[in-house]
């Protein structure tokens, strides 16, 4: 596991430092650098699992849709696709389990290693999913929900997709950007999404950073990642 750990963490570093690329309406040709956190034999929180970059690109490739808008992260752990979006300009809330409080305290510290003041650059937190607590009323207005890897356990998904159209219901122009690892062919949320009445759209990641000759395969390695976009039926 540790080697495991530390070669994904390679990886996603590289991914940083090959994000060089602009476009020229908002932004200067820049050098991004991030940084993510993480403990060896902790819990699953802890860890940027494969997901994590594959996401995180596609938000650098889509920052003029992100930038400037109310991003709400689903499942932050160490943070690395919202952080990105707050380093696009997109206003970041952060959330992990209220349950977990070091979970919480990790996502906070990967923040401050990118120079994220809280409450200030970012905002981060407590939001278990399938729990309508008080904090979600007061989140305001949503752009975009986005997590990766949240499908790891079929015992949560419910919980996820009842959150998300919580969120949705409450945006109806909102939608919710995922990446997955697949675990199991086995697995599917299909008759959830009809359940709660929602529609699921899925990318190809393969083309995913081939603007500075990155094949995405190369961060996720032998791993099925998936992109998904979901949205409220029309």
């Amino acid at each position: 596991m540790e080697s495991y750990i530390a070669n994904i963490v390679k990886k996603v570093i590289s991914l940083i430092y090959l994000i060089k690329r602009a476009f020229k309406d908002h932004f200067e040709d820049m050098i991004l650098k991030l940084y993510t956190t993480y403990l060896l034999q902790a819990s699953y929180s802890f860890y940027t699992w494969p997901s994590a970059p594959v996401l995180a690109w596609f938000i650098w490739e889509n920052r003029q849709e992100f930038y400037g808008k109310k991003v709400l992260e689903l499942g932050s752990g160490t943070a690395l696709p919202g952080i990105l979006a707050a380093k696009c300009g997109a206003d970041v809330t952060l959330t992990e389990s209220a349950t977990l409080p070091k979970s919480l305290s990790h996502t906070r510290r990967s923040c401050q290693v990118n120079n994220l003041t809280i409450n200030k650059h970012i905002r981060v937190i407590g939001l278990s999913w399938g729990l309508f607590l008080s904090n979600l009323d007061l989140l305001g207005p949503v752009d975009y929900v986005i997590g990766s890897d949240c499908f790891f356990e079929p015992s949560t998904f419910e919980d996820i997709l009842v959150t998300v159209a919580y969120l949705l219901d409450n945006n109806i122009n909102a939608k919710f950007f995922c990446t997955y690892q697949e675990r199991s062919s086995d697995w599917s949320i299909e008759h959830l999404l009809l359940k709660w009445d929602l529609e699921c759209i899925v990318h190809s990641i393969n083309n995913l950073g081939n603007s500075v000759g990155l094949n995405i395969h190369d961060l996720i390695g032998d791993h099925s990642v998936h992109l998904l976009e979901i949205s409220r039926k029309s």
